[in-house]
């Protein structure tokens, strides 16, 4: 079989970074019983020259409280070193991903991010599934499974594989709409040891339907150029590595 981590991409494991902001962090300006000699402003809002004529109504986070955009950073920091060590313990990988899923963040890249430009796509390694809504158990996945994301040919193909003793891969068209992708499989291919792979179809209806939330489907949460986080339609969230494509 396969080795999880001679798979991941070199990039995966770069030092971790920040994601892009989903957002401007929320002005805030600090109340006085008199008049302040001067208001302290975040950078951004420092710019402004309105800011000080319609103060916040909303009190300031506590200093100890980090923003949800800290939060963010913290929680891929920890996705990115259980990818690539595979030791972190369950309950900080299942923290995290709750933290991810609350986040508001922008999911206008996360389509090419995840499918890439040009064909055949990419390709990306399942590391840890936890079920229930509020992700009260989970798992690092016991064995290699990679998915490819086609952006521009609206491909999926989703891979389980043995190393020597063989592989079992599904393949079909997929749809995107705002950070969902749905996708219907329309082909099986069964590999053992050296043999030729068997295809089988599996149908998968009109081919000129457009997959929808009616079929399996992922609600993408984070996608960066290292690791992605999703839940399924059955409720499970499950992050990925990028990684190298697995020949078949």
């Amino acid at each position: 079989m396969a080795s999880s981590a001679s798979l991941l991409h070199p990039s995966t494991l770069a030092p971790a970074s920040s994601p892009p902001l989903p957002r401007r962090p929320q002005l805030g300006l600090r109340s006085s019983p008199r008049r302040p000699r001067g208001v302290s402003l975040t950078a951004a809002a420092a710019a402004s020259p309105d800011v000080e004529k319609e103060p916040s109504s909303s009190p300031p986070a506590p200093p100890d409280e980090p923003s949800d955009l800290s939060a963010v950073a913290e929680s891929v920091k920890v996705l990115k070193d259980a990818a690539k060590t595979r030791k972190v313990p369950a309950a900080e990988v299942l923290a995290a991903l709750a933290k991810i899923k609350k986040a508001k963040l922008d999911t206008s890249t996360f389509f090419e991010t995840l499918g890439g430009t040009e064909s055949p796509g990419r390709t990306w390694m399942l590391i840890f599934t936890g079920q229930g809504s509020k992700l009260e158990k989970g798992s690092y996945f016991p064995v290699t499974a990679v998915q490819r994301f086609d952006a521009a040919g609206q491909r999926i193909e989703n891979g389980v594989y043995l190393g020597p003793v063989g592989s079992l891969t599904f393949e079909g068209r997929l749809s995107w709409k705002k950070k969902i992708l749905a996708f219907v499989f329309e082909r099986i291919r069964v590999k053992v040891g050296p043999l030729p792979s068997l295809e089988i179809p599996l149908g998968g209806g009109d081919t000129s339907r457009e997959p929808s939330t009616k079929d399996p489907f992922f609600l993408w949460f984070y996608v960066d150029e290292e690791i992605a986080v999703a839940q399924g339609k059955g409720g499970g969230t499950a992050f990925w590595c990028r990684c190298k494509r697995v020949p078949a």
